[in-house]
């Protein structure tokens, strides 16, 4: 049972990763024709696609990706539940365990992106079409911690101090939601 529920909730927290990816590449105006763009969109048209007939967007965020997001997060714990052999919780906490498990979603989201951005600055050092889309999304995060704290010896210290804020925030959700947070 074990592995099933890692397959079961890996599949969804990938998934919806990818999801806040595309709300997020569109919020942020990224370069719709980069490869990497093309994967994300190829990647939930299939499923985002019919929805958008449905559920217009609202200004710049993708109304239909976000509830999918949301509903996929929500429907993850009952799930997990019933795989585990507990039978299937339904009740209106499940709303908001699915917009706490949304949210922290959109953190490891945001942890991987500045990670991944980070190791690719040694390696393509800003020439890779994967890089610019990543600048694009990461560097409205680093730059106002950039302004505060400026590069020693060139080497840039924001994506650190991001990093930080983040791990602080997860250590925040332990505190306040105990083993629930780990569940989500």
């Amino acid at each position: 049972m074990l592995t099933l529920t890692f397959l079961v909730k890996t599949l969804i927290d990938l998934y919806v990763m990818v999801l806040l990816l595309r709300i997020w590449m569109q919020w942020a105006r990224t370069d719709f024709y980069n490869p990497f763009s093309q994967f994300v969109v190829k990647i939930t048209q299939p499923i985002i696609g019919p929805l958008r007939r449905i559920i217009p967007p609202l200004g710049p965020i993708d109304s239909a990706s976000l509830l999918l997001a949301f509903l996929l997060m929500t429907i993850k714990y009952p799930l997990l539940l019933l795989i585990q052999g507990g039978g299937i919780s339904l009740s209106p906490y499940n709303l908001l365990f699915g917009l706490i498990a949304l949210v922290k979603s959109a953190g490891y989201l945001v942890f991987w992106l500045i990670i991944i951005r980070s190791l690719m600055s040694w390696v393509s050092q800003g020439r890779g079409a994967m890089d610019y889309v990543l600048m694009q999304l990461t560097e409205p995060l680093m730059a106002p911690i950039r302004r505060i704290l400026p590069a020693m010896g060139g080497i840039d210290f924001s994506a650190m101090i991001v990093i930080l804020i983040l791990y602080m925030l997860n250590y925040l959700g332990m505190d306040l939601l105990g083993e629930l947070w780990f569940l989500l």
